[in-house]
């Protein structure tokens, strides 16, 4: 009897041993997808690309240098730590958004500036974009507002996209024939048709009245068909833009619950019932503040979540002086680790078009998409991408910049420092690029690093100062010594 419990303890440890080393190995896979092209750079040269104030750096390649070996770092000296060896979410992409207002203005631009402005987002020439991201019917960007039926059909005979083939879908399809099979299209709606709402306005809030539930789950369902028999691919939708938002121009409410349940109930099952299951549907579409409350309440009930892809997210909660929530972002990553982050919108406000220079737009937006990517972001979609010389047109006067005006008086491109800090990330990151573990040393730096499907990594680095940096890039055991001006972004190429 004895000898039989010594056996059978025996058996029993063996198998949770071999139970332990297993779940250990899966551990090395999850965290280090690509560990066998964390190989020695020793020798092997660095490209720096640097946009610095005050000077003519604009995506200027500046620096060349080759990896050494690298010493132990001393407390006095500046660091950037990147470990390829410890890898995290992939990579979709960035992009912006193509609205009526963006259209418009592209409309009235000379041939050759219109070849200029596409070839200036989209190809290889340019930064890469490859995300774009377009209202359902009219947002405040736009002449006014509209929507795609006649006004109390409920049953969507009248739907029909026309007014957006004027000049929304030709952009949009140039904009596509540039990038090809990496585009990622996704739409948002505003506001349903005034009759489908509480109060009976597009505009001003309202919500959407329970007995249109379903004629508001067949709307998205027209708008993708629509838009993919004009040969434009659509990738998902996101339920509601702001939806906690009364604005003055298109809007409407959901709560948490409410949207969880128009999710689960309608919007999902309308989607899978019309084989439209492989859209992706993401969640929230507003700002990082109130992020986690709608997260916890739609990602923890079982039947809404089969239909989320993941939640997207703006960055206005700062438009109050407020810092960025960040952490929000990174509690949601730890507790639903299998939903997906995406910034859905971000743009600065208040316009001026004395200020089309002004360099700390560029910089916040640079530390929006270091910190958004470091908290286990995918992809960044920022708002228009081409305004007029008034921020416009916006038919609230609800005024913005945009990375790229147009002087339409003068047919005149404007690039504006945000433009470039934007490039910095989407003209060298690939999609499909896995994130790297990457630290600094010190505050005064910023940094996030990606490695490409072709194993090359791309560490980007932010100095907010006023002053010169000189800093340590270290790799494993390789390093190089570097220099970053006052105000200036970096992307490292190796």
């Amino acid at each position: 009897m004895i000898k039989k419990i010594i056996f059978t303890l025996t058996i029993s440890l063996l198998i949770c041993s071999c139970n332990k080393d297993k779940k250990s190995n899966d551990k090395v896979d999850i965290d280090s997808p690509k560990t066998e092209e964390a190989v020695a750079l020793l020798g092997k040269e660095v490209q720096v690309y640097t946009t610095a104030e005050n000077t003519d750096k604009k995506l200027t390649l500046d620096q060349k240098k080759t990896f050494k070996q690298s010493k132990q770092p001393s407390e006095g000296e500046i660091s950037v730590f990147v470990n390829p060896a410890k890898q995290f979410q992939e990579f979709l992409g960035i992009g912006g958004a193509i609205t009526d207002a963006a259209a418009e203005v592209f409309s009235t631009l000379s041939k050759d500036k219109q070849e200029e402005l596409l070839s200036a987002y989209y190809s290889d020439d340019g930064i890469n974009y490859n995300i774009i991201r377009t209202s359902i019917h009219s947002s405040d960007f736009g002449l006014g507002s509209h929507t795609y039926i006649e006004e109390g059909d409920k049953e969507l005979k009248t739907f029909s996209i026309e007014k957006d083939k004027a000049k929304r879908i030709p952009m949009i399809k140039r904009a596509q024939a540039i990038i090809k099979e990496d585009m990622v299209f996704y739409a948002s709606p505003w506001s349903p048709p005034a009759f489908m709402k509480t109060n009976n306005n597009m505009l001003q809030g309202g919500k959407l009245l329970p007995e249109f539930n379903q004629a508001w789950a067949n709307y998205y369902v027209k708008f993708i068909e629509a838009y993919e028999a004009e040969g434009i691919p659509v990738w998902g939708v996101t339920v509601q833009n702001e939806p906690m938002a009364v604005q003055r121009w298109e809007s409407c409410i959901y709560t948490a619950e409410e949207e969880r349940d128009f999710l689960k109930n309608y919007l999902g099952p309308t989607f899978q019932n019309n084989e439209l299951g492989d859209k992706n549907i993401v969640v929230w579409d507003h700002n990082r503040d109130l992020i986690s409350h709608r997260a916890n309440t739609i990602f923890e009930d079982p039947e809404a979540l089969k239909y989320a892809w993941g939640i997207g997210f703006h960055w206005y909660e700062t438009w109050a002086g407020g810092e960025p929530k960040y952490d929000n972002l990174q509690n949601i990553k730890a507790s639903f680790p299998e939903m997906n982050l995406l910034f859905t919108e971000g743009c600065q406000e208040g316009f001026d078009a004395t200020q089309y220079q002004r360099w700390s737009n560029a910089e916040r937006y640079g530390n929006s998409m270091i910190n958004d990517f470091n908290s286990g972001t995918v992809g960044w979609t920022d708002w228009n991408i081409l305004l007029n010389e008034k921020g416009g047109p916006n038919h609230v006067n609800n005024f913005c910049f945009a990375p790229i005006h147009a002087d339409t008086k003068t047919n005149e491109l404007i690039y504006t420092p945000t433009y470039y800090y934007i490039g910095h990330f989407s003209k060298f990151i690939k999609k499909g690029a896995l994130r790297v573990s990457t630290t600094t040393s010190r505050s005064t730096l910023e940094s996030t690093s990606f490695q490409n499907p072709d194993g090359s990594i791309v560490t980007v680095v932010m100095n907010k100062t006023d002053d010169t940096i000189d800093y340590n890039l270290i790799v494993g055991d390789s390093e190089i010594s570097l220099k970053i001006e006052p105000h200036a972004m970096q992307s490292v190429l190796y």
